[in-house]
């Protein structure tokens, strides 16, 4: 069983930064796809980002250029950092983790762009 834990969501003006953390209770070394969704109001839940376990990550071209992912293995933590925030962001973000062929998800945490 894979646990997820996230935090550092809010409320944030439009051009701010928050960053995101994703703490798994078991060891993420060998996990090689992991990274965050978010699902925004009325809309289907769409990748933001991943990145296995060399490192290599992938993003929504939406944030390319805004958004950071990194992890942490020995935190077994997952990142994402997000700055030049746009109210289109606003959205609820869900960690995830690929673990022997399941998905596993956190309980997600509100991110909100508005002034």
């Amino acid at each position: 069983q894979v646990q997820l834990v996230e935090s550092g969501g809010g409320l944030v003006q439009p051009g701010g930064s928050l960053r995101l953390s994703c703490t798994c209770s078991r060891s993420i070394l060998n996990i090689n796809d992991m990274g965050w969704y978010r699902q925004g109001p009325g809309n289907q839940r769409e990748l933001v980002a991943s990145i296995s376990s060399g490192g290599s990550t992938n993003y929504a071209d939406s944030v390319k250029g805004r958004f950071t992912i990194s992890r942490d293995n020995a935190k077994r933590t997952v990142d994402l950092q997000m700055n030049s925030l746009k109210p289109e962001d606003t959205a609820i973000y869900y960690c995830y983790v690929i673990f022997i062929g399941r998905s596993y998800w956190g309980q997600g945490t509100q991110v909100t762009v508005s002034s």
